[in-house]
């Protein structure tokens, strides 16, 4: 099987970086993608697909450190589904993109790198258990 999906869109929020319980680092923010189309009436229309993207580790410090809402970012990871029971006692799920690349394309986020750092990043993704998702 293969479970992949690679974005270019404007992240959507500020990234929140919190900790899970044994102190690994995960960040989340939402991305934008947007499609051009002429419709059937000739009309030209713009539609918005909305991703959740999840980073763990050095990939989740670098994001919450260098990303804010508007850039425009190049994503690649796998999609996730997480399950979880609300305080309501309801099952809900969310669908997730657990990134393990992100590629800064603005020019202004290239530019608060630090020097010499590449605008690049990508993680290892290592098995997360559920006890340790923080959210």
């Amino acid at each position: 099987m293969f479970n992949k999906l690679m974005a270019i869109g404007n992240v959507g929020r500020d990234p929140e970086m919190r900790f899970t319980p044994s102190g690994k680092p995960v960040t989340s923010f939402s991305l934008a993608t947007n499609r051009f189309f002429t419709a059937s009436d000739g009309e030209r229309r713009k539609e918005t697909e909305w991703f959740n993207i999840v980073a763990w580790n050095r990939l989740a410090e670098t994001c919450n450190q260098f990303l804010t809402k508007g850039q425009q970012v190049y994503v690649e990871g796998e999609m996730r589904t997480r399950t979880w029971e609300g305080q309501d006692g309801q099952k809900r799920s969310r669908v997730e993109v657990h990134a393990n690349r992100v590629i800064f394309l603005d020019r202004r986020a290239v530019s608060a790198l630090p020097e010499g750092e590449a605008p690049e990043f990508e993680e290892a993704q290592e098995a997360i258990e559920p006890e340790e998702l923080p959210f």
